[in-house]
C-alpha cells in the first residue's frame, strides 16, 4: 500500500478521490435508468418481466414472480443446520440492539387546558432490496428487515434477482423467512426499485425502500425519491483504521483487506502516528493479497483508493479521520474508548483489536447499513427510526387560546396571512 505523509494537501487529495466514487458521478447511466423507471411506472408487470428476461435471462411472469412457501421450504433443505444456527444467533443480537432504539408516544398537559403530544407509528409498508447477482447476502436481509420488523411495519416486501432458472439464493430466502419478511418477489435492478415505488399488477407499492445495490439501483432510488422515501444513496464500502504504535500490523492489514475485497471502488485507509506500523501493515497487506482468493479485486481497490497516512501526532490523525467521516472506523489505540470521545463523524466505530469490522457486518447487533462517502457528517446508520413516523397533537382549551389569541393574530398579520388571523379572531369576536 502507498505510504503517504499526512498533510492538508494529501488529505484534500484523498477526499477528492473518495468523491469520485459517488453515484452522482455516474451520469452516463442516468438516461438508461430513467427509461427503465418510466417504463415500469407506465407498463407495470409487462415492463418488469421484460427487463427480468433481458438482464437476468429468466422467464418470470405473474404466476411465478412471487416466491412460494414451497420454494422457501426447499431453501431450508439447502442451508446447513450450522449456518441456520448462526443466522438465528445474529437475528437475536440484531433484534436486541434495535429494540433499544424504539421510541414511545408521549403527551404533556398544562393546568390551563393545553394538551400537546407526539404519536409514534410505524410506516405501513417497507420495500427491501437485496442484491443477488454475484453472491448471496443474507446479512443484508437481516440488517434491513429486522429494524422494520422491530418498528412494527405491517408489510415488509422484499425483491431480489433470480438466476436464469428462476431460483433465488437459498440463504437469502431462509434469512428473509427468519427475519419476518411478508412477501418475496423475483425482481432485481432499477426495474425492481420502480416496481416497489409505483407498484405493478404483481408487486405492491411501498412507502419506503431500503437496501443496497449497484449503480443502477442507486440511481433508481434517487429518481423515485419523493414518490417514496428511501434510506440513502449508498456508495462503495470503506474502512478507516485509526491506529498508534500499539496496534497489531497483521490484524490491521487483515481488516483493511476485509473492505478492499468488496469491489474495485472500495476504499481502505490507515491513519497512524507510527511509521513502523505503516511499513509493517503494508508488508502484511502484500502477504495477504498473495494468498487470498479475491486478490484481483483487492489489488485494484488498493491501487485506486488504498492509502496509509502517517501523521505527526494523534490530534492530526483524529482531525483527518473526522474530515474523512468514514463508513467504518476502527480505533486501535492504547485507549480506544478515550480516542472515541474525540470522533465526531463515523458511521460505526469498532474499538480495540478484537472488534474487527466484520463483527459488525454479521453478528454484533448494530446495523451495517451505514453512511458512505463522507455522509457520516450528517447521516446515521439504518435503524428503527427509519421505519416510523412522528405525528404531533395539539389541543387548546377555550381558556388557553383566549390568553394567546391576540399574539397569534399579530404574528399571522405580520406575514400578511389575514385568513390565518381571522381563523383565530372569529372565536373571540363577541369579547372584543
Amino acid at each position: 500500500m502507498r505510504i503517504v505523509k499526512l498533510t492538508q494537501e494529501t488529505k484534500t487529495s484523498l477526499l477528492k478521490d473518495l468523491l469520485k466514487r459517488s453515484p452522482d458521478d455516474y451520469g452516463t447511466y442516468e438516461d438508461t435508468v430513467k427509461e427503465i423507471v418510466a417504463n415500469v411506472h407506465k407498463n407495470g408487470d409487462a415492463a418488469l418481466f421484460s427487463y427480468t428476461e433481458k438482464f437476468d435471462h429468466a422467464h418470470v411472469d405473474a404466476s411465478n414472480v412471487k416466491v412460494t412457501d414451497a420454494e422457501i421450504e426447499e431453501a431450508y433443505k439447502e442451508v446447513s443446520p450450522e449456518l441456520l444456527a448462526v443466522i438465528r444467533k445474529a437475528i437475536k443480537n440484531i433484534e436486541e440492539f434495535h429494540s433499544l432504539q424504539k421510541k414511545n408516544s408521549w403527551i404533556t398537559t398544562k393546568e390551563n387546558g393545553i394538551v400537546l403530544g407526539q404519536r409514534v407509528t410505524p410506516i405501513e409498508s417497507a420495500g427491501v432490496y437485496v442484491p443477488g447477482g454475484k453472491a448471496a447476502y443474507p446479512s443484508t436481509v437481516l440488517m434491513n428487515v429486522i429494524p422494520a420488523h422491530v418498528a412494527g411495519v405491517k408489510n415488509i416486501i422484499m425483491t431480489t434477482p433470480c438466476n436464469a432458472e428462476g431460483k433465488v439464493y437459498p440463504m437469502t430466502l431462509v434469512a428473509a423467512k427468519e427475519a419476518g419478511v411478508t412477501a418475496i418477489y423475483k425482481a432485481g435492478g432499477a426495474q425492481a426499485i420502480a416496481a416497489l415505488a409505483y407498484g405493478t399488477e404483481s408487486i405492491p407499492k411501498v412507502d419506503k425502500i431500503v437496501g443496497p445495490g449497484n449503480i443502477f439501483v442507486a440511481i433508481a432510488k434517487r429518481l423515485v425519491y419523493g414518490h417514496v422515501s428511501i434510506d440513502s444513496i449508498a456508495g462503495p464500502s470503506e474502512v478507516l483504521v485509526l491506529a498508534d504504535e500499539t496496534a497489531s500490523a497483521k490484524c490491521v492489514a487483515a481488516d483493511l483487506l476485509s473492505q478492499a475485497e468488496h469491489d474495485e471502488l472500495a476504499c481502505a485507509t490507515l491513519v497512524t502516528t507510527s511509521e513502523k506500523l505503516a511499513e509493517e501493515v503494508s508488508e502484511w497487506v502484500d502477504k495477504f493479497v498473495a494468498v487470498l482468493p479475491r486478490a484481483d479485486i483487492m489489488q485494484k481497490s488498493l491501487d485506486n483508493f488504498g492509502n496509509i497516512f502517517v501523521a505527526d501526532n494523534m490530534a492530526d490523525a483524529i482531525d483527518a479521520a473526522n474530515d474523512i467521516a468514514p463508513e467504518h472506523m476502527e480505533i486501535v489505540t492504547a485507549n480506544p474508548f478515550e480516542t472515541m470521545t474525540k470522533i465526531k463523524n463515523a458511521g460505526a466505530m469498532f474499538l480495540g483489536t478484537y472488534s474487527s469490522e466484520p463483527l459488525g457486518d454479521y453478528f454484533a447487533g448494530p446495523n451495517h447499513v451505514l453512511p458512505t462517502n463522507g455522509t457520516a457528517r450528517f447521516f446515521s446508520p439504518l435503524g428503527v427510526d427509519d421505519f416510523i413516523k412522528r405525528s404531533s397533537s395539539i389541543s387548546y382549551s377555550e381558556e388557553a387560546l383566549r390568553e394567546v389569541h391576540k399574539d397569534i393574530e399579530l404574528f399571522a398579520e405580520s406575514e400578511h396571512l389575514t385568513a390565518h388571523a381571522n381563523a383565530i379572531r372569529v372565536r373571540f369576536e363577541d369579547e372584543q
